[in-house]
């Protein structure tokens, strides 16, 4: 997992067409909450099934960002697919079990090796969904949303790639988690997790290049303005923000207009896309 950081914010050189979102989440105590779904391979931790579950939302709502094993469609768009994932730390629900059964002199189990990597459930995905675009992990203390758009900026400058699909996974607090947040933010006291033990948020965001067939764009604003959403951002390397962006694209779909985002960069998320096309030609370098 490689750890990015904003001291120097990202901006978005151009729009980005919005093509689909998810979020889900269990354990929360909120009435949303979704039974964790079943995954093949992963056991004991929310990290992987609400990864792949977000992922799985985002491709078969859009199945031309990637081919699903039990679709009818042709296979091939996958090529044409990156993924970016952001998690501050990780699958710490596996890490944790992992070293205590160490510790306790139990024998090693590499399952827990295995799905302990943020890359696995990534495997697990483009296996199903005929993926073989590039796949990262990210970890960043700073705003996911800045670094997941900001990445897929940079991969839609790659012409053989149509699709990113970034996602967002955060645990819920225990040990390990407390331990490591302190240690991050010790020079800002920032307030670690506050979910229970077992929880787990998770959020995506399918992006291609602005034009025909993405009806909501999201841009860098200016300025954030006094009638952005406040609160999309509730702690260095919260997925709160990502919750907000899904929210507001669900909002235009329905109603249309312009939505601002506030956080550490401030979005706008419109649909109205007549100004776009010089955009669509930068990102596809035509």
């Amino acid at each position: 997992m490689t750890k990015l950081t904003t001291g120097e914010k990202n901006v978005l050189r151009a729009p980005l067409g919005i093509l689909a979102t998810a979020t889900a989440t269990h354990g929360t105590g909120r009435d949303d909450d979704i039974p964790l779904p079943r995954l093949p391979g992963f056991v004991e931790s929310a990290f992987s099934p609400l990864a792949y579950e977000v992922s799985r939302q985002c491709l078969t709502e859009r199945p031309d960002g990637g081919t699903s094993r039990s679709s009818e469609a042709e296979s091939g768009e996958g090529a044409r697919t990156a993924v970016a994932l952001a998690s501050l730390l990780g699958d710490t629900t596996t890490a944790d079990l992992a070293s205590r059964r160490m510790v306790s002199g139990k024998v090693h189990n590499p399952l827990l090796f295995m799905q302990a990597t943020p890359n696995s459930v990534l495997g697990h995905t483009s296996r199903e969904f005929q993926i073989t675009g590039q796949m990262f992990s990210v970890s960043t203390f700073e705003d996911p949303v800045t670094e997941l758009l900001a990445m897929a900026d940079l991969l839609l400058e790659d012409p053989e790639l149509d699709r990113v699909l970034v996602l967002g996974v955060e645990l819920g607090g225990g040990e390990r988690l407390a331990a490591v947040h302190r240690e991050l933010s010790a020079d800002d006291d920032s307030p670690a997790p506050d979910l229970p033990a077992s929880a787990g948020l998770a959020a995506a965001v399918l992006l291609g290049r602005p034009g025909a067939g993405t009806p909501v764009t999201v841009r860098q604003a200016e300025h954030p303005g006094a009638d952005a959403d406040a609160g999309a951002v509730d702690r260095p390397g919260g997925i709160r923000g990502l919750f907000c962006l899904a929210a507001a694209h669900r909002r235009l779909l329905r109603d249309g207009g312009t939505v601002l985002l506030s956080g550490p960069v401030a979005y706008l998320l419109t649909t109205d896309t007549s100004d776009t096309a010089d955009d669509t030609e930068t990102h596809a370098h035509q």
